[in-house]
C-alpha cells in the first residue's frame, strides 16, 4: 500500500511531518512526503507544472494523509491552496483520506473532523475513519496514534487494500 503525505505546515521538516510519517509507518504504508511549502508561488494560481506534478503524484497513492498544524481552529491556508488544485469530486476519487492535525491543546480536537475531513470528501476521497488530532508537545509518546490505529487501522487498511486491488486490476 502506498501513501502520499501532504504536509501543510509553512515550516518544512516540522513536527506535523514527523507525526504524519509516524502514522504512515504505523499503518505499514510505503510513504512519500510532499512539503507544500516547497511548491512556492505556483500555488497562488493554476497551471504551474511543479504543482501539477505534485497533484498527479498524490493521485497515484492508495492512501492520502493530509497533515496540518491547527491555526485558529482550522488547517493552514497553505494546505488549502494546494487542495484547491484538485478537481472537485474527482481530484482524490476513491483514495482513502486521513485528516491529521496537531495542536497546542485539546480545545481544537474536533478540527480534523470539522474542517479538514469535509474538504477531502469534497475532493472525492473516502474517509472511513475519524480524523486524528494530536498535541504537538506529546504526539510521539502520548498513545493517541496507537489508540487511533487500534480503533481505525483495520478499516483504513481494508479500504485502502480494496482501492489498491481495484486500481492495479484496472491498469493490467
Amino acid at each position: 500500500m502506498t501513501a502520499a503525505i501532504i504536509v501543510g505546515n509553512p515550516k518544512t521538516k516540522s513536527r506535523t511531518r514527523e507525526a504524519a510519517e509516524l502514522l504512515a509507518a504505523a499503518l505499514g504504508a510505503e510513504a512519500s512526503v510532499l512539503e507544500v511549502a516547497e511548491l512556492g508561488p505556483g500555488l497562488l494560481g493554476f497551471g504551474s507544472p511543479g504543482v501539477a506534478e505534485a497533484v498527479a503524484h498524490v493521485q497515484t497513492a492508495d492512501l492520502v494523509i493530509a497533515a496540518s498544524p491547527t491555526y485558529k481552529g482550522t488547517y493552514t491556508g497553505l494546505l488549502k491552496l494546494f487542495l484547491d488544485q484538485f478537481e472537485t469530486a474527482t481530484g482524490l476519487a476513491g483514495q482513502v483520506g486521513i485528516p491529521l492535525m496537531l495542536g497546542g491543546g485539546p480545545a481544537h480536537a474536533l478540527a480534523p473532523e470539522l474542517t479538514l475531513k469535509p474538504v477531502l470528501v469534497e475532493l472525492g476521497a473516502i474517509c472511513p475513519a475519524q480524523g486524528l488530532y494530536q498535541l504537538d508537545s506529546r504526539y510521539t509518546d502520548d498513545g493517541t496514534r496507537e489508540q487511533w490505529i487500534e480503533r481505525w487501522g483495520p478499516t483504513i487498511l481494508a479500504t485502502a487494500a480494496q482501492r489498491h486491488a481495484t486500481t492495479r486490476g484496472a491498469s493490467q
